[in-house]
Parts: C-alpha cells; structure tokens; sequence
C-alpha cells in the first residue's frame, strides 16, 4: 500500500473546509446577526491559510490572507453581511478553490478584482468618525486595569501552521504587554522534536479590554490551547516595548521569570475568569517538580483519542472491499449448496456459520459505504442561492433528512439529476414577483428538498410552491412533436410523462438555464439506470413535486429467486409486495390479463412468453406482485425458489438493447441468473393494458 500524498490530503482536507464556508456564508445571508457563523466562517479561512502555507500554497496563504483582512470589519460587528457582500465572499470562496485544485486555470487579475470588490463593499458603510486617531497611550507612571494571562499551546500547534508567537504579536495590538516565555517544559536536546511546541507564555497586558476581545485573539487555536486568565491590579505599566524585544532580552528575562510566575502561582482560584477557568484545570506552579514524562504522556493519550475518531479511507479500497465481499457471498451461496444436498450434518453447521458471518461482514461493509444525504444537499444551497440572484426571484431553499444515508455510488449518480430538477422548479415552476403578487401568493419562493427511508428504498423529493405543470401546455407540444395524435385520450399523468420524453421542452426561448429539452431526459435515464423509478404530482397554482424513488445500494441486494421453464431469475425484493397463486379462473381469462386482488384489478404479464420459455408451464403457477410507485403489475412464474443474496453483475454493452434485465448474478451452482427491471416491466404492463383497451373501443 502506497502512502497518499500530502498535498492530496490537503486537497480532500480543504474540500471539505469550503463546505463549511459556503455553507456559514449562505447562512449569514438569512441571519446576519449569528456570531456562531461569522466564527465558522473565519476558522475555515484561518486554517485554509494555515494548512497552505505549510503545503507550498503560496497564493492560497497570500490570497486567503487578504481576504481575512478585508472581512474582519464584519467579525469585529462594525458592519452586517449584505447580500452584495456575501456573493464577493463567495466568489472568493470560488477562487481560493480554484488556486488549489486547478492552478493554471486561475489568473492574478481575478483575484486582484474579487479583493477590491470586497474591500469596497467592506468600506462602504465605514462612518467618518471612524478615521479620528486614537487617544495615545497612557504615560507610564498611570496606573491602569488589565489582564493576567498564561498560555500553554498543544504541542502540535506548529504543524497545523499556527505560530504562537504571531498570535501574542497580536496580543500586543490590545495595549502594553509583559511577556515572559516559561522553558520549565523544554525537554533535553536529544529528546526534543523541533516539530513540537515545548514554551509556555506568563503574559500581563495592560489595557482596559474585555475577555471577548482577549478571545478573538486565539478564536482559531482555542482548542488546542489552555487558558488561564484574570484581571490584573491596578500596577504600575511598563514602557510599550516591542515583543521581540523582550523575547530576546535573555538575561533580563531569566531575573524576572521566577518572581513573575511565582505570582501567578499565588494568585487567588476565584480571580479566574469564569469563561477561561473551564479550559484549563492545571495551575501553574514552579514550586512543584515538573515529570517530563507526563506531558508527552497526555500528548499521547489526545492523539490516540483524534486517530480513533475518524479514519480517512480511500474510496477505491471500499469499493475493492466490496467485490472481495461480493465474492465472498457468491462462494458462500455455493457452500449452502453443496451442504443442503448432502447429509453430513457438521458441514451444515459450518455452512450456516459462515452463511451468518458473511452476512454480517456484507451489512458492515455496505455501512461503511454509506453516506449521509446531507452531503450532497449541501451543495445545491450555492445553486439556489446564484439562481435567484440571476433569475430576480427571491427563493427560500429548505431541506431535511439530512441524515438519511445512501451508498456513496448512489449519492454520485444523484447529483447531476437534483441539479436539473432544481434548475426546472426554479426556472419554470417559481413564477415572477409580479405573478406570485397577482396570485396572492408571498413574495418568496419555496423549494423543498428532503429525503427520508421508506423500506428498503430512500424517497428523495424535489418540491415547489409555484404554478404547477401546464397540462395543456404540454400536451399541445406533444401534439406539436407528432408524439400523440390530436384528439387522442389521455390522462393528466400520462400527458406529463411526455417531460421525460428526449428534445421535449416547453420554454418558450432557449436561455442558459432551460429550452433545449435535454434536463428531464437526463434525469429519467439516470435514474432508471440506478434501478430507481420517478413520480411526478402537480396541483395547478400551488406546485409541483417530483418523487425519486432509489435502492439503497446498488452493489448487493436482498433478491426472490424464481423458475420460469428451465431459467432462473432475480427481482428486486424490495419491488415484492405480495406473492399469489394463479387461479383456474385467471387462467381461463386469457385475453384480459388481469388479476382479482382482494376487489382490486392488478395487470399481469406471462413471464413464459415474454421469455419465450420452451416445454409445458408448471400446473400450478404463481405470481408475484411488485409494484413501483402506485403502479402495481403481477409477474406469473412457474416457480418461486425462495430469498436470494444478489451480487449485482453489470450486464455488457453486447445486451445494452435488452431493457428488461437491469443486471445479472452468479448462483450457488456457478450458474447466471438476470436481474429483472422491475420499471421496465410496470412500463411494459401499461402499455399492453393501454393497447387492448384501444382495441376493445375499436
């Protein structure tokens, strides 16, 4: 196994960093006022920054850096976010990527433009009486309030590309600082790592600030940090001399280090501030010997405790475990086999043993590969967001079940169908301002995203609460197109499957967005190939709302296992609503076709003809209900072997015109069995329905 590259690393670190700055932007535009986001947002950037430097990232260090500058007005609350505003932080957000991910592609001009857009939105509100100078400092005889603090930094803060001694330079922008650095923890040389932070710091700073302005100091490394601090007494405050000053006066420092923290040492527990006593439960105290051992031995310990939590695993070794898996459960099959046909009882058990075992090791395997759904709806905030701003249409874009989790296959493929379904509810299904005025609707648009389990499937939903399909309107293009004959009988639902149709569009012009009938194909194709169906509900003036039912997973399925003459088949069991034996009666009618279920009429199709099966049919046939969506169709087998583990086996390009088998598998004798696709037979049902009932009315 080959190590991955550093600089990969930072790469799939900083994706997942832009998430949570995009996602913090996105939310400062419908709360400004949420301190919570403003911090967010500045964390990614600050460890963006961190992690880039020390990678080689130059630009992305310099850039990010300016960006910081120009945004710490709003961190400071001297100005609101604007939505002016959080559109240039997102094109920087845009930008920063682009400098990782694609260098080449990215020019110095862009980002010089993006940083004066931002700087002038920045400055825009910026009050005159801001530019008054400061009153200068207090002469050095005053006696003035301040703090006592003292910092002890986690020894890998160097690595994460943070310098302490940048964050107590800005400490001392707060006003006069006395900085003592403790090396009571410096280790001897031949122990010391020159990776490691060994000093700790005794500060007294003496300015009349508050402890949030003490805090935004260290916002970015307050959790790999311990605090203490406390109000100082009102003492006489030094000249204002430089930090690096004082860091380098050796011999000065070392005469006033042990008083100093000596001090620290005695001062009073209840003098601590509340805020920052919680962080650090160890007083500094010199009198005390210090075991050089036990602080490498809590560094230990907090490693340990951040390596267990999470584990970066590449997504090429999940899907390599899932095959060796599916091998396994193939070979497993075979196993049951040969034990069921003998009479050794020992091989049975073993065979149930390991039939148990590789059923466990598929469900953690396929757990594994899951992946909440939440991760892919969090991009699509950004498409909403520049969607309503290029279309003038204000939309609230409103998810849930963020939680629902889907194989990372899955979630992929998922992508590009939501992009075109959210551009259609936007573009076609949101009306204007003045038309929702007229209709006495809100201003404000609403799409709906949410996802939530239903069986063995996940149902992803794309809802609007704009005009509803134009029935006629899309009827009169189908005419148009020669699709249907004018005149001919439909119903609304299938009047609206023609959006599905290849080139079928209803826009009056062709634009960025919409007009060339390419985005709902796409979509049905795409799901159709992850063996998932789609059902389309509409309410005239009050929306639209598209169902995309999906498979868990589409590497190993629970299947039923049927005969139809001497071949064997899988369906879907989550397609499986009910089994039935084909009656006497059912037989006789063979020019209806249709079942009596319970008072209900339920379409069926022969599987012996649709196969072309050679030899007589079994005496008593049963069948198979399986339904998708609302659309129920019963499937007539000869025989019903029992409940399958399905491999799922891509069928080759060769039987790529054959739509009724959506995949194959290997059985326990090493034989195939298809895969049938359980939307291509409902759809094959209909039709024929649809047609003998044009020939009844001839």
């Amino acid at each position: 196994m080959s190590a991955m590259d550093p600089t990969e690393v930072f790469r799939q670190e900083a994706s997942e960093l832009f998430e949570v700055l995009e996602g913090a932007l996105l939310d400062l535009g419908q709360r400004p006022d949420d301190r919570e986001l403003v911090d967010s947002a500045f964390r990614a950037l600050h460890t963006i920054k961190g992690s880039g430097a020390m990678f080689g990232f130059d630009k992305v260090a310099s850039f990010t850096h300016e960006f910081e500058t120009a945004f710490d007005r709003v961190r400071k609350g001297e100005i609101k976010p604007t939505q002016e505003l959080i559109s240039v932080a997102l094109a920087a957000k845009d930008y920063i990527r682009a400098l990782i991910e694609d260098p080449q592609s990215t020019d110095d001009i862009i980002g010089e433009a993006i940083l004066d857009d931002l700087k002038r939105f920045v400055a825009a509100d910026m009050p005159v009486a801001l530019e008054v100078e400061a009153p200068p400092l207090a002469p050095a005889e005053s006696k003035q309030a301040g703090w006592h603090l003292y910092l002890e930094f986690e020894s890998h803060i160097l690595r994460n590309g943070s310098n302490p001694l940048d964050l107590l330079e800005d400490l001392c922008k707060l006003g006069p600082c006395f900085v003592v650095p403790v090396t009571d923890g410096i280790p001897f040389l031949d122990e010391m790592d020159p990776e490691d932070c060994y000093l700790k710091w005794d500060v007294k700073l003496h300015a009349a600030c508050d402890k949030d302005a003490i805090a935004d100091v260290f916002m970015f490394v307050e959790d790999e940090m311990k605090l203490t601090l406390s109000p100082l007494e009102h003492v006489e405050a030094p000249a204002p001399a430089p930090l690096f000053q004082l860091l380098d006066e050796e011999p000065a420092i070392a005469e006033m280090a042990a008083p100093v923290v000596e001090a620290v040492a005695e001062l009073p527990a209840a003098k601590a501030g509340p805020e920052f006593e919680a962080k650090s439960d160890v007083k500094p105290d010199v009198k005390s010997e210090v075991k050089r051992e036990a602080a490498p031995a809590r560094r230990e310990d907090a490693k340990q405790e951040r390596s267990i939590a999470t584990v970066r695993v590449q997504a090429e070794r999940l899907d390599e475990l899932m095959d060796r898996v599916g091998e396994l459960v193939i070979a497993q099959a075979r196993l049951t086999q040969l034990a069921a046909s003998g009479s050794d009882l020992s091989i049975k058990m073993i065979a149930e043993e390991i039939e148990r075992l590789a059923s466990s090791l598929r469900d953690t395997t396929m757990g594994a590969r899951m992946v909440p759904i939440g991760s892919l709806f969090g991009r699509f905030r950004r498409l909403v967001h520049d969607l309503s701003r290029d279309l003038s249409k204000p939309v609230e874009f409103v998810t849930s079940g963020e939680d629902t989790e889907l194989d990372k296959t899955m979630i992929e493929a998922l992508a590009d169908p939501l992009v075109h379904l959210i551009r259609n509810a936007i573009d076609h299904g949101v009306e204007d301002t003045a038309t929702r005025a007229a209709s006495g609707k809100t201003e404000q648009g609403r799409i709906e995203l949410a996802a939530v389990h239903s069986g063995a499937q996940v149902l992803v939903t794309v809802k609007d609460n704009g005009g509803g399909l134009n029935t006629a309107r899309i009827r009169a293009k189908a005419e148009e197109q020669g699709l249907i004959a004018a005149g001919a009988v439909l119903s609304d639902h299938e009047i609206h499957q023609f959006l599905f149709h290849p080139g079928f569009s209803t826009a009056q012009t062709i634009s960025a967005l919409s007009g060339r009938g390419v985005g709902m194909d796409v979509v049905k194709r795409t799901i159709e190939n992850m063996r998932g169906s789609i059902d389309l509900s509409t309410r005239p003036g009050q929306g639209t709302t598209v169902t995309l039912r999906l498979p868990l997973t589409l590497a190993i399925i629970e299947g039923l296992l049927i005969r139809v003459g001497e071949g064997r088949y899988i369906i879907p069991l989550s397609a499986v609503e009910e089994c039935v034996e084909l009656t006497a009666e059912d037989e006789r009618s063979r020019g209806r076709n249709f079942l009596n279920v319970r008072g209900n009429l339920v379409p069926f199709l022969r599987l012996r003809e649709l196969m072309a099966a050679s030899g007589a049919p079994d005496r008593h046939q049963k069948t198979i209900i399986i339904s998708t969506g609302e659309t129920r169709v019963g499937l007539v087998a000869d025989q019903i072997i029992g409940n399958h583990q399905t491999v799922i086996k891509s069928l080759s390009k060769l039987h790529s015109d054959v739509t009724i088998f959506s995949g194959a598998t290997i059985l326990g004798d090493g034989t195939a069995a298809l895969i049938l696709d359980v939307a291509q037979l409902v759809a094959m049902a209909q039709s024929k329905v649809e047609k003998q009932h044009i020939s009844e009315a001839a």
